[in-house]
């Protein structure tokens, strides 16, 4: 019982820090108001490995020994914790399967931020039908908020890339 209950202690503190974890990645991303496309890319790039550490040492043999401890005790804890598990596999699959997605995007990124305007405006349609491709297709970034904030982030390079022709012109 003394066993269990240690054992209990650190599943919960677990439980508090994967928390914090899952929190932090819903909250509202502050970010510079002419950042480009890529950032985007690149903080889908560091949830997935985030979540994917945090997997990595769920499955750990380490913490695998303390839940079929407690599974044999018949813990409660184990319930948040199977939720929790479950919310960090959601999180990371949403963060991979984003990643995939925004790369198709990649290819873009770079003709977007070196082009004159005009030959930016020739990978325009292409890349407007990979957004929408992204839109219809991807189960996590088909929302309103995720698509508006890639929108932004296009616009926004769109407009530095035309600031920089104007200021070197």
């Amino acid at each position: 019982t003394e066993v269990t209950e240690k054992l209990e202690e650190v599943v919960m503190i677990w439980i508090k820090q994967i928390r914090q974890v899952l929190v932090e990645g819903e909250q509202m991303r502050r970010e510079a108001d002419d950042i480009g496309p890529s950032a985007e890319l690149e903080h889908w790039k560091t949830r997935m490995s985030s979540f994917n550490s945090l997997l990595d040492e769920i499955k750990s043999s380490r913490v695998k020994k303390i839940i079929s401890i407690l599974q044999a005790a018949r813990s409660k804890t184990l319930k948040q914790w199977k939720e929790l598990d479950g919310n960090i596999t959601i999180a990371a699959n949403e963060a991979k399967d984003n990643v995939r997605y925004l790369y198709t995007l990649d290819k873009f990124f770079g003709p977007l931020a070196k082009a004159s305007p005009v030959t930016m405006m020739e990978h325009v349609p292409s890349l407007l039908n990979t957004v929408c491709m992204i839109y219809c297709t991807s189960p996590y970034y088909n929302t309103s908020e995720r698509m508006t904030s890639l929108l932004l982030k296009i616009t926004n390079q769109m407009i530095n890339t035309c600031k920089t022709y104007l200021c070197e012109g």
